[in-house]
């Protein structure tokens, strides 16, 4: 979880001085090195004193490491910048062409910047673990459940054991798992260590379940407990935002990866299983288009 959403967190949920400080921050993000820090305190009507505590608050030792973070945080954003705006990529006057090349736009870059945020050397251990795993769990709220489920159903195809926790069911799922299995922990933010999916986690540790994790950069609790952490693009607001285009987008992407890699370590085997099992399973299934017609 980048610096930037732990302030718009702020923001939503304190009712003090971290409000009004964090709005200022957000709303002048990109001139900040134009304010010293008596023209920030005089301006968000709070002080000094203030100031060091609001940066405290963020685990900084003062208001001057704080700035240091968040400008430099702006300034890697600000170079590496989507031609769409990720919350808003349109607006009230945009037609039905502009939508339509801005989505497309839009999932294209989140695409491109996931697969810069991807190692090589845990894409491969994170599909080694998958692979050797007697059963997979997969854990996560909605709508990255859903995304779980998709998932879920195309390791079934190559007949992995593989399912999503029910989030009633998911602590007693989590007491039945041993190091010969995995879980997939998805979430946007990775923290709060007491709601789900993330109270799972001490289970797992305990029961040394290997745990790959799909969150945003930065840091969060999800990240500092996970064998593996896959990166989701993370450039969207935590709530100011038309719908989460960009976080689903890149959360699905690392999931077809991660799958087409488990794939490719049986490949001959698994491309057999697949073309039996639509022999056995989807013999109904007919097209008259003969480009993608098939006999069995």
């Amino acid at each position: 979880m980048y610096l930037f959403q732990k302030i718009e967190e702020t923001v939503f949920k304190q009712y003090d001085a971290r409000r009004t400080i964090g709005e200022f921050l957000l709303a002048n993000r990109e001139k900040l090195s134009e304010y010293t820090m008596e023209d920030i305190a005089k301006l968000t009507h709070t002080s000094k004193a203030t100031l060091v505590r609001f940066a405290k608050y963020f685990n900084y030792s003062g208001w001057k490491e704080f700035m240091y973070a968040f400008t430099h945080e702006v300034a890697h954003f600000n170079d590496n910048h989507f031609d769409v705006d990720t919350n808003v990529p349109f607006d009230n006057a945009a037609d039905t062409l502009e939508i339509i090349e801005n989505i497309a736009n839009l999932r294209m870059q989140t695409i491109k910047e996931t697969s810069s945020l991807m190692s090589v050397t845990d894409i491969n251990h994170a599909a080694n673990i998958l692979n050797q795993a007697e059963t997979i769990i997969i854990y996560g709220r909605s709508p990255n459940s859903y995304f779980g489920e998709l998932f879920k159903r195309n390791l079934n195809t190559i007949h992995k054991k593989a399912f999503v926790a029910d989030t009633d069911e998911a602590g007693l799922i989590s007491n039945t798992l041993t190091s010969k299995d995995c879980a997939i922990i998805i979430s946007y933010s990775g923290n709060n260590s007491d709601s789900y999916p993330m109270k799972n986690v001490k289970i797992l540790l305990n029961n040394r379940v290997p745990i790959i994790s799909i969150t945003s950069g930065g840091e969060n609790y999800l990240r500092d407990y996970s064998t593996i952490v896959l990166n989701v693009s993370s450039r969207e607001k935590l709530y100011s935002k038309i719908a989460n285009f960009s976080t689903e987008e890149s959360i699905q992407f690392i999931l077809t990866i991660l799958y087409a890699k488990v794939f490719s370590l049986n490949y001959d085997e698994n491309m057999k299983t697949k073309i039996a099992n639509s022999r056995r399973l989807e013999v109904k299934r007919q097209t008259t288009f003969k480009d993608i017609s098939e006999d069995f």
